[in-house]
């Protein structure tokens, strides 16, 4: 694993307290360009939005700015990564907005609320709670990087409809097999940037806050994760920086199933997408308390 795909902007507000995980994971961001369309249909896809102080003054929050991306599970409870909702300062509050363009919303609202990074938030997102893994960061085999936000249902429900994700039945991915994961369907959503470009300054990654989806590949299963190839001549797009949290859907037995989170993937987002699975004992032991499960 070399990228937690999380935004910049995150990554920097949690570099010191992150050390010990980016010494083997470069923070990243978004869906990338190639291959990829935008996704106004999956509404249950969304970004997850933060406040948070960066002037030493923890009685108010002066940021505020998209980091993540995640999905709706049920009426009010939203799915990320746990890199998303953890290392940051104290006064931190998380929001979810499921908009198809989050930074467009973000650059309005800042413009009508100049210096309170809390309006701003409110303009676009619903306020929640995160809930980490308890175990997070846990070893390489299984770091249980899961966490959700719980929010109001009626305040989700004034602002936008959506039809929650449905999640696998344990063992599902295991039970297709190798073949049958090769004639899988999958696809990855999020609000992340595009793939790297080479510019004058070096690297960069362009885009990111709008919601786009891309096809995505079997590569490999393991127990915790599924591994999936973004290869561009096979048609494949997939997954950057700021898609963190967010959803990887397979289509099993017909049906449209959030089978994995995007949790990192290679530098440059040209390769592969590594993925947390969803069917397996600790994911579904996390999720037990918050909704119901197949």
């Amino acid at each position: 694993m070399t990228a937690v795909r999380t935004t910049t902007v995150a990554s920097a507000v949690a570099a010191a307290a992150c050390a010990a995980v980016l010494a083997t994971a470069i923070p990243s961001a978004a869906i990338n360009s190639y291959n990829a369309t935008p996704a106004p249909e999956r509404t249950e896809v969304g970004a997850l939005v933060a406040t948070w102080d960066n002037d030493g003054d923890p009685s108010t929050p002066d940021r505020v700015d998209w980091v993540c991306s995640g999905t709706m599970i049920d009426a009010d409870t939203f799915l990320t990564a746990a890199h998303c909702t953890t290392h940051w300062p104290e006064n931190v509050r998380f929001y979810v907005s499921l908009d198809q363009d989050v930074q467009g919303g973000l650059d309005r609202a800042a413009a009508e609320h100049p210096g309170d990074p809390s309006a701003v938030a409110r303009a676009v997102a619903v306020e929640g709670t995160a809930h980490n893994h308890p175990a997070y960061p846990g070893p390489a085999s299984d770091n249980h990087d899961i966490s959700v936000v719980q929010l109001s249902a009626a305040k989700l429900k004034e602002r936008w409809s959506f039809t929650p994700a449905a999640l696998p039945k344990a063992g599902a991915l295991s039970a297709l097999g190798p073949q049958g994961l090769n004639d899988t369907s999958f696809v990855v959503a999020g609000y992340g940037t595009q793939e790297a470009r080479r510019g004058p300054g070096g690297h960069t990654h362009p885009g990111g806050g709008v919601r786009l989806k891309a096809p995505v590949t079997f590569n490999a299963l393991n127990d915790a994760w599924i591994r999936l190839s973004m290869s561009a001549p096979q048609g494949n797009g997939g997954a950057c920086y700021g898609d963190s949290g967010g959803p990887n859907f397979a289509t099993l037995n017909g049906k449209r199933t959030l089978v994995a989170t995007t949790i990192t993937g290679d530098t440059p987002c040209y390769a592969t997408n590594v993925v947390y699975r969803l069917d397996t004992p600790g994911a579904r032991e996390f999720l037990k308390p918050f909704t119901q499960l197949p």
